[in-house]
């Protein structure tokens, strides 16, 4: 019976854990997916030993950027993110051969590729974490420019002390890859002027719980487009099922 997990640390709640083991079951494959939570990446090569029946893999937090090393093969998109969060196992002739993906820049484009419109040229990514650079590459594959936001002074980046109304009016698509909005904290929003915001603006939240953030609610009340990051979710598993099946 093939084998899928997911590495990282820590897991708790896992949304790919209950997805692919719904699917297994409905969809009648003889499969299972385990967690495999490691407090060090270095436990990486002990889950491949241990589990010769192991034919995939998710990557979460902190691991994505850590896990390359240990790769044979990066596919282009991966590479030019510099994050992995699936990993094909290819087992011939008793080699194992591991190939990185990354399925967060599948799933982002597909769901917010129907929301663009013509004004939609420029957009700002809120945050610089792993997620935020799947996002700069989605968008760049897309034909937007972006420019990433970020608490501290970067070069290259903007500070949110720095997003002017005329800045605000030329990007028009804002995408929050920060936790900021999540619950149990869901009484909080990413510190931009909501006052600038038009029904011109789209308003992409990479968070799903709740499933209207403040961030959207705010965007909402001055009529722009909001939608949460579950379809992004969802859209980045069936990548992953894709990619270990192709």
């Amino acid at each position: 019976m093939d084998k899928y997990g997911l590495i990282g640390y820590p897991l708790g709640h896992s949304f790919s854990k209950n997805f692919f083991n719904e699917k297994f079951h409905s969809e009648d494959i003889k499969a299972e997916y385990v967690n495999f939570e490691i407090p060090n990446i270095n436990e990486f090569t002990s889950v491949l030993v241990d589990n010769p029946n192991l034919a995939g893999l998710n990557v979460t937090i902190p691991y994505k950027e850590q896990v390359i090393p240990f790769l044979d093969e990066l596919d282009p998109d991966a590479k030019a993110i510099g994050a992995v969060n699936v990993i094909k196992i290819i087992r011939e002739k008793g080699k194992t051969k591991l190939v990185g993906y990354n399925s967060d820049i599948i799933g982002f484009t597909q769901s917010i590729e129907p929301l663009l419109e013509s004004q939609h040229k420029k957009a700002l990514i809120l945050g610089t974490g792993g997620a935020s650079k799947a996002i700069f590459h989605g968008l760049k594959k897309l034909g937007l420019e972006a420019k990433f936001v970020s608490r501290k002074a970067q070069e290259g980046m903007l500070t949110y002390q720095e997003l002017t109304p005329a800045i605000m009016e030329e990007y028009k698509v804002i995408v929050n890859c920060t936790p900021v909005g999540m619950y149990p904290r869901a009484d909080e929003f990413p510190d931009i002027p909501y006052e600038c915001l038009t029904p011109n603006h789209l308003l992409y939240d990479l968070l799903y719980n709740p499933d209207t953030t403040l961030f959207m609610k705010k965007g909402a009340d001055k009529g722009a487009v909001v939608k949460n990051g579950l379809e992004m979710l969802l859209l980045q598993a069936f990548g992953a099922w894709d990619i270990w099946n192709k």
